[in-house]
């Protein structure tokens, strides 16, 4: 949780910086569905296999909701930041995804909006036979379209991820010394739905 708290405390202090000179910011909301792809190129063959014993590839489904904040603007660019919350299921297993990102977006004079965050954060997750959660660091990068639909809302066309994070293992959660070194997972991540803007 120290994780969590330290990035709560640095997505505050970016905001913070970005709003001292903040017209025409503007806040988006969202909560939409979302697919991850997580593979690992090592396969885990004990109990607390994360994608399942054996097994190197799995897709996990959820939800995915959070808000941006559009601070900064000049005529090519508006920066902001992103802050977000996965929730994802797959296997009987659980992935928890808390992230911080820097938003790069074009102004919005056209209905097509693209962007793109380099982000940080905390992936909490949770192999399919045990209630033991394992947190870890998670980094990435991400982009997408958004086109406006009206004045306050907008489409997600799409959005794409890729992110790597160390997932729950039998080496993680039993440590035995037989057990294989599991590296970090990587995450492929595709979501859509919509968006909702405040002026």
């Amino acid at each position: 949780m120290k994780l969590r708290s330290f990035l709560v405390a640095a997505a505050t202090f970016l905001i913070a910086s970005l709003t001292t000179s903040s017209l025409h910011a503007q806040i988006g909301l969202y909560v939409n569905p979302i697919a991850s792809r997580i593979s690992n190129s090592t396969a885990d063959s004990g109990t607390f296999a994360f994608l399942g014993q054996n097994t190197t590839s799995r897709v996990f489904w959820g939800v995915n909701f959070g808000g941006y904040y559009d601070a900064k603007r000049t005529e090519k660019v508006t920066l902001g930041a992103d802050l977000r919350d996965s929730i994802l299921h797959g296997n009987n297993a659980g992935l928890n995804n808390f992230l911080v990102g820097l938003r790069i977006s074009r102004p919005a004079p056209e209905r097509l909006r693209p962007y793109v965050e380099p982000f940080v954060g905390a992936g909490t997750s949770r192999a399919p036979e045990t209630t033991i959660h394992v947190t870890k660091a998670e980094y990435g990068a991400l982009a997408g379209v958004d086109y406006a639909l009206g004045h306050h809302v907008d489409f997600r066309v799409f959005e794409v991820g890729y992110g790597a994070l160390t997932t729950a293992s039998s080496k993680t959660i039993g440590g035995s010394s037989t057990s294989p070194n599991i590296p970090s997972a990587t995450l492929l991540n595709f979501s859509s739905g919509l968006v909702f803007r405040i002026p």
